[in-house]
């Protein structure tokens, strides 16, 4: 077996609209990013093309590599914790169930510490802030049986969330940002909405607002006859949105302003920029828009030198593209997938 081909490692991000792929000259770090492909997530054939495509496979066929999904049920909520209760076995159960609005024997969900994303001891209950994660365990499943048959072998599954909050913390910290940021997962129906440091999750929020909310106001703006119409000239990046901005994140922005005044008196501190993440790439100018109407400046990251300083480089002639800051949650999944990493970037 002299001439066996030599596996690859592989990381791949399902988000709501697109799909991210990377292909690494290892399967363990350090490594080099050899290749990076976007597809829209509804393209199954693309993907299934792209894995019988690309090399480095090793001998299952399959490639072997870090998932990261983001379901639009996911659960990533800060809490905090009655300490007189923690060790009775149903108190979380209780807290999915009444202040999550979950069922939770059909989720799957995690309890970590909010500073470092290690796992809370509920055995010993000491710590009152916890950090709630989770998704449908059905939607583990589904995951897991679709990637098989697009040729993907998930050796990993993780929250996308998860691995980009880590990815952020890590990053204020690599930058020494004193400042917090807001960072937002705009979906279509929901929007994720945190605020972060370099110590950790502050504040977590679910907010029942996302682009389906921006359609109707596209509709109305522009006197279109129906919102078909709307969706359609509204995702296809041939019109500028960006005069009515002001109107199409307003029920959004309302929202976000309350949890914002809510952290600002409690802490003292203003946030200090604005990170959109998991919008489709013809609609990247609401970040901007975003951080206009809260009179912050959007949060420029600067991918290369972070991924230095964490034994990750890119390969001659791979090119991020712009707005960087699409990839930022695919190469938060592949710096946790280090061995080399602290135990603080889990």
């Amino acid at each position: 077996m002299l001439f066996a081909k030599k596996s690859k490692g592989f990381c791949v991000e399902i988000g709501e609209h697109a799909t991210l792929l990377a292909r690494l000259s290892e399967p363990e770090a350090p490594f080099i990013v050899e290749e990076l492909k976007e597809l829209s997530s509804g393209d199954a054939d693309g993907i299934v093309t792209w894995t019988k495509s690309t090399e480095g496979k090793g001998s299952t066929g399959y490639a072997h590599a870090a998932c990261s999904i983001y379901s639009p049920k996911r659960v990533v909520r800060r809490h905090t914790l009655d300490l007189k209760r923690v060790k009775d076995p149903a108190y979380f159960n209780e807290v999915y169930a009444q202040q999550f609005r979950i069922e939770p024997e059909k989720y799957t969900i995690r309890a970590l510490n909010p500073g470092d994303g290690s796992e809370y001891d509920q055995v010993k209950g000491t710590q009152k802030e916890v950090l709630f994660c989770g998704l449908p365990s059905d939607d583990v499943i589904a995951l897991q049986d679709k990637l098989l048959e697009q040729g993907i072998y998930p050796e990993r599954l993780e929250l996308g969330t998860l691995a980009t909050l880590g990815g952020m913390v890590n990053y204020l910290k690599f930058k020494q940002t004193k400042t917090p940021v807001l960072l937002l997962e705009i979906g279509q129906e929901t929007t994720q909405s945190f605020i972060l440091s370099a110590e950790g999750v502050d504040i977590s929020r679910p907010i029942q607002s996302g682009i389906a909310a921006m359609i109707p106001v596209v509709q109305k703006e522009l006197g279109l006859k129906d919102e078909e119409s709307a969706k359609k000239l509204f995702y296809s990046n041939t019109f500028d949105f960006t005069s009515m901005g002001g109107a199409l994140v307003k029920k959004l922005l309302k929202e976000l302003q309350s949890s914002i005044g809510f952290y600002e008196v409690q802490t003292g501190q203003s946030i200090g920029s604005v990170f959109c993440t998991q919008l489709p790439s013809s609609l990247t100018w609401l970040s901007t828009t975003m951080a206009g109407a809260l009179g912050v400046p959007p949060l420029k990251i600067e991918l290369v030198p972070w991924l230095e300083s964490l034994d990750v480089k890119l390969a001659e002639g791979v090119s991020l593209g712009l707005p960087e800051e699409r990839w930022f949650g695919l190469f938060s999944l592949l710096a946790s997938h280090q061995n080399a990493v602290p135990d603080e970037k889990k």
